[in-house]
């Protein structure tokens, strides 16, 4: 007799959630429990596990319940996304073995903390997806100006045009390391070692571990520009303090030679 799906839904809706005042919010209005970085609202036939750094997952909850539940959300985010990044599965139960393939999970029982062990590894896969985002989205952004550099030896742009680029720079860079250790193995596992393999094979199939390093990779490109910029930037000063000194000499020999001419 095969086995019965069930959908399994997960939105990044924003960098992050003002967690303390959602968990005493939905504590004293839902039924709901604080697991180790996660809060896990029960419903009659599903769950929704809602993690701080903007991701919410859904197991078996209808959309329009789903709706209703971002809706509360809504007024927890910072940084909200236009539109939210989304992850969709089917999940059935009762399975020999936990596995993932062809995005469908195959969980061995009911128990919630298998479904949090594998939420942990959407979210985090999910949050990823935000990250890689941001990396790729800065470097296409500033991918001319090494061009420029390449092309001419220098670029168009101002001292304070390049500042701002580099300030932007920099907020990726930091926004992106701040949330790094979010893609580590979560503290939930310390408490519950016996579901972490469940977790390690989600990871796993998502691809996180590959990803992390390209991620790398994107942020090492990325520092490299902030050296060429910075290195652009003190040419431009350089050149400028040169010019200065350039014309105040030449100044210095005009007023020397009016002097002599005068003497006559």
């Amino acid at each position: 007799m095969p086995q019965e799906s069930f959908y399994c839904v997960a939105y990044c809706c924003c960098k992050s959630y003002r967690y303390k005042d959602l968990s005493d919010y939905f504590i004293h209005n839902q039924k709901a429990l604080f697991y180790k970085d996660v809060l896990h609202l029960q419903k009659e036939k599903g769950d929704i596990f809602i993690f701080s750094y903007g991701v919410v997952i859904f197991w078996n909850i209808s959309r329009d319940q789903s709706l209703r539940t971002m809706d509360d959300l809504k007024r927890f985010e910072d940084g909200s996304h236009e539109i939210p990044l989304v992850d969709e599965f089917t999940f059935s139960e009762n399975s020999s073995a936990m596995k993932i393939h062809e995005d469908h999970i195959f969980l061995e029982s009911s128990d919630v903390l298998e479904k949090i062990a594998v939420s942990h590894g959407i979210a985090q896969s999910l949050k990823l997806s935000e990250l890689e985002g941001y990396a790729w989205e800065t470097i296409e952004a500033v991918s001319h100006i090494p061009r420029n550099i390449a092309d001419s030896g220098k670029t168009k742009l101002s001292r304070k045009e390049l500042a701002k680029i580099r300030g932007k720079l920099f907020l990726v860079d930091m926004d992106i390391n701040l949330n790094y250790d979010l893609l580590d193995t979560p503290e939930f596992f310390w408490e519950y070692p016996e579901v972490e393999n469940i977790y390690q094979k989600t990871v796993k199939y998502l691809d996180v571990k590959p990803r992390i390093e390209i991620l790398d990779k994107k942020l090492g490109l990325i520092r490299e520009l902030f050296n060429m910029l910075a290195d652009e930037q003190n040419h431009n000063h350089s050149a400028v303090l040169e010019w200065i000194i350039i014309w105040l000499i030449a100044i210095e020999i005009i007023i020397f030679i009016i002097k002599e001419l005068l003497k006559f």
